[in-house]
């Protein structure tokens, strides 16, 4: 069974450590053999059991990783890197002195490695916990002087590019204007000075007692995802603890909010929102959102996790099902000290049939002509395996559910449809190539290479087609691996068009080793390690990876390409081409693409959906921008009143375009009624496509253009 999609579980690491997992319903105990237990500082040091997993994972990188890498000298020095960037990313907390030390062993990890001397990890891990326990000293040492909020100071919260600290003294500094930065964030929202130094004692407290129950397997874990990562970015070590986590993620019914986190520079950050769980289908949790508390129920005091290890804030969230949890959210790209959202969800269990396909019916004028659009939404690429291979004739899966959906809109008249792959971060390898052979009649879909060189070409699996006619794509950043077979092939074969955002790039195949097979006893406590074992190439001989698919009408979207997607991963594959497969385009090709873009860019030049999603794209770009935040409340506070005075204006100015009263505040503002201007305005281009398959399509479709000044 292959899988083409974003691992559910991704272990990263970030400050003192990282685990990523998914928020799900209550999850099993570790085993004795990895329980977590404090360490006393000069405790850390590695165990037998790290020395012989180590000796595993080096000998699976080396055989079975795509990329061959020859561990030398070369991948070292990146370990190295990628090691220091683990550990404190954002040059917060060690010195430049402590990093000068750390140099002799740029070019000794591989030999480490391979001789399974850990040592140079834990040492280095070692030094980043006292260097934690001075910050934190020094940060609660602050709380005890109201600082200064008239001066015109300004913090850079972005360090990650800058100069290691040449001294205590310079560190001190960069820590004065952070401890002032967080109390700046909680007086905005409302705090005293009191109120706010209480809670940032507690807050550093927190942290400097988390400091210290960090474990062996914590630092371990870290030390191999900084080696697996430099390989390629979805290759990656798994705790036994983490294992677990992952294990519930993998198994189609869950319960919690479906989010996967990961704990960056003390925020724990949203990676992913999984389809079917309450924060995907509430549309409120997005990623790169910072959780900043957590509380229970609809009226529960509001519990500060800044600072938290992350799986201390999942325990937080997570709960029965049916239950209410409430979480203060700074949204993605807003600086430290933006406004915060209180967002409410419902604890759900997330199960295939939410995860499933919709569909729905839109409808567009053309002149005295009405044109019925089929949208249907696949949120991932799904299959119930088990009932599958049960022998049930009646298992879910993506291609089932999709074909049915198209008879049904074909029974309500759909003249086109819009396969809407928005945010699908994939799913099986198996359902991608069926159901694209739900809209070509036969022939190759994509084609795998793997480490050995070895190609294989998977052909469309199912008989005949479901859909003959209009087709649009529509995709986003987000939409990657299996989503990116299907646009891609649709596109190659000229069977629809493909219209939105490119597409995440993710064009790699990975494949899980449960490391207790390579162990002497039934369950030693090894983890798990997912490797990169091959690639995806279109049947043009195209890789997906890194550039993704291309739309054929671009559309803008708020997730930024410099942010999110493969091209931005430091390690990723690079893209390039093997032969192409032997295949036909379709005879008829989709459509003039040049035509319907030029009706496209004339229609919404005064559309008031469309040019309020520019707008406000344009103005998360700005606050994107900056690395930096003054320190002045005052100055705060009327920046924050602009901004909200500047999202009113914008709002206001698409109601005035619709005919719709205007608002005295932004808080009158119901989302329901934003709608989603970019379906809507894919709706229109499949429109378009159907106009000009008809016979003088393109004069009908010329006539329905907006004058032109």
């Amino acid at each position: 069974m292959r899988f083409a999609g974003w691992p559910r579980v991704v272990a990263l690491v970030a400050l003192v450590f990282s685990l990523a997992i998914l928020v799900t319903g209550t999850g099993p105990v570790p085993p004795p053999a990895v329980a977590r237990a404090s360490a006393s500082p000069g405790e850390l040091a590695p165990t037998d059991r790290h020395r012989r997993v180590v000796r595993v994972v080096a000998e699976v990188m080396d055989r079975q990783h795509y990329r061959q890498a020859k561990l030398d000298d070369r991948l070292s020095a990146q370990i190295f890197e990628r090691y220091l960037e683990a550990l404190d990313g954002n040059r917060s907390y060690l010195l430049a002195s402590d990093v000068a030390e750390f140099e002799r062993y740029r070019h000794e990890l591989d030999d480490a490695i391979q001789s399974a001397n850990l040592s140079p990890a834990f040492e280095m891990f070692v030094r980043l916990q006292q260097r934690n326990r001075e910050r934190m000293a020094y940060a609660l040492a602050l709380l005890d002087t109201e600082p200064d909020f008239t001066l015109d100071e300004e913090f850079r919260f972005d360090r990650s590019e800058g100069p290691w600290a040449a001294s205590a003294g310079e560190l001190d500094e960069i820590w004065r204007l952070r401890v002032k930065n967080d109390a700046v964030s909680l007086i905005l929202a409302g705090k005293t000075w009191p109120e706010a130094s209480e809670v940032l004692k507690k807050r550093y407290e927190r942290v400097l007692k988390r400091i210290d129950q960090v474990s062996a397997d914590d630092v371990f874990e870290t030390f191999m995802n900084a080696y697996s990562h430099v390989y390629d970015p979805h290759s990656s070590y798994l705790s036994p603890r983490n294992s677990e986590e992952y294990n519930i993620a993998m198994s189609l019914s869950y319960e919690g909010i479906g989010a996967s986190l990961q704990l960056i520079d003390d925020y724990v950050t949203v990676m992913n929102v999984i389809p079917g769980g309450s924060a995907a289908l509430s549309g409120l949790l997005k990623v790169n959102d910072r959780i900043t508390a957590v509380g229970q129920g609809g009226a529960g005091p509001m519990v500060d996790v800044v600072g938290w290890r992350l799986d201390d804030v999942v325990q937080l969230i997570r709960g029965p099902v049916s239950t209410v949890v409430r979480l203060q959210v700074l949204p993605a790209g807003a600086v430290p000290g933006a406004a915060e959202n209180v967002v409410e969800f419902t604890r759900n269990k997330i199960t295939l049939e939410s995860q499933a396909a919709r569909k729905d019916i839109r409808r567009t004028r053309r002149d005295d002509h009405e044109v019925t659009i089929g949208v249907i939404d696949v949120p991932s690429f799904y299959q119930d395996y088990q009932a599958r291979v049960a022998g049930d004739a009646e298992y879910r899966s993506t291609t089932r559910d999709v074909r049915r959906l198209i008879e049904e809109a074909r029974s309500e008249g759909a003249d086109a449809l819009v396969l809407d792959l928005r945010n699908n971060g994939g799913g099986h390898l198996s359902e991608a190539t069926s159901l694209t052979g739900l809209f070509i009649p036969q022939g190759p879909v994509v084609q795998l290479r793997e480490t050995g060189g070895r190609i294989e070409v998977l052909d469309d699996p199912e008989p005949g087609v479901a859909w003959d006619g209009p087709l649009v794509v529509l995709v986003n950043r987000a939409s990657a691996s299996a989503s990116e077979i299907l646009a891609g092939a649709i596109q190659d074969y000229g069977r629809g068009v493909v219209v939105g955002q490119k597409t995440y790039g993710k064009g790699s195949v990975q494949s899980l080793y449960p490391l207790d097979r390579y162990s002497l006893g039934p369950r030693s406590g090894f983890g798990q390690l997912t490797v990169t074992i091959g690639k995806y190439y279109r049947v043009t001989g195209d890789s997906t990876q890194h550039r993704g698919v291309t739309p054929d009408i671009e559309l803008p979207s708020p997730i930024d390409a410099e942010d999110v997607g493969e091209s931005t991963r430091p390690s990723a594959l690079p893209w390039d081409r093997i032969r192409p497969a032997d295949f036909s385009p379709a005879a008829a090709a989709a459509g003039d693409v040049p035509l319907l873009d030029k009706v496209h860019a004339l229609r919404v030049r005064d559309d008031p959906d469309f040019n309020a999603l520019l707008s406000d794209i344009d103005a998360v770009n700005q606050i994107r921008s900056k690395d930096s935040v003054s320190l002045n409340l005052e100055t705060r506070k009327a920046e924050r009143a602009a901004l909200e005075e500047a999202r009113l204006a914008r709002e206001n100015s698409r109601r005035a375009g619709r005919g719709l009263p205007r608002l005295e505040t932004i808080e009158e503002l119901d989302a329901a009624e934003l709608g989603d201007a970019l379906l809507a305005e894919a709706s229109e281009i499949a429109a378009d496509l159907y106009l000009s398959s008809k016979p003088a399509g393109a004069s009908l479709l010329a006539r329905t253009l907006p004058a032109t000044p």
